[in-house]
């Protein structure tokens, strides 16, 4: 196995979601394990990825395939804040497109950019089942904020610098 790389925490986490699991199928954990790791990270090195492989008993390219398909794994180095607002067609149509626009003027950044101080990464999301409530913004893949206005999002901003500032 490789050298540990995950917090004893971590790996306590990890076993949790494998025993889920019937022991040889304990790879179907990959993408707990996966977000396990990049909460700890903060982004999923391939170091990180291959010990993530190593500790389920899986080949590093599956670990890879499942971290490069869905885009809430951060393959790279984000701000403190991955803001991630759907653009897809229903909530374009409810105003999502004009909110990426204010906050892209916001922060200064366009998608796929951190700012300047490494606070807010900026990512252009998929449907995230929440087209009602459009627009919506996911706040480092754990928060959904809706119905953002203008307003909204300099509120959400505001608070984020604050929480950051206090750290």
């Amino acid at each position: 196995m490789a050298p540990t790389i995950l917090s004893a925490e971590s790996l306590a986490k990890i076993d949790r979601e494998v025993a889920k699991y019937p022991p040889e199928q304990k790879q179907s954990a990959v993408m707990a394990a996966l977000i396990v790791a990049q909460d700890e990270k903060g982004w999923l090195a391939t170091e990180t990825m291959d010990f993530v492989a190593s500790y389920l008993d899986m080949p590093s390219v599956a670990v890879y395939e499942v971290a490069t398909f869905y885009n809430m794994y951060n393959l790279a180095p984000t701000g403190k804040f991955k803001l991630t607002i759907c653009t897809c067609l229903p909530c374009g149509l409810q105003g999502a497109l004009a909110a990426a626009d204010h906050l892209r003027e916001k922060l200064g950044v366009n998608f796929n950019e951190t700012t300047p101080d490494g606070k807010f990464t900026l990512k252009e999301g998929e449907c995230m089942g929440a087209c009602a409530m459009a627009p919506v913004v996911l706040v480092n893949n754990k928060r959904m904020c809706d119905y953002m206005s203008n307003d909204k999002l300099d509120a959400l901003v505001g608070e984020l610098r604050n929480d950051s500032a206090k750290a």
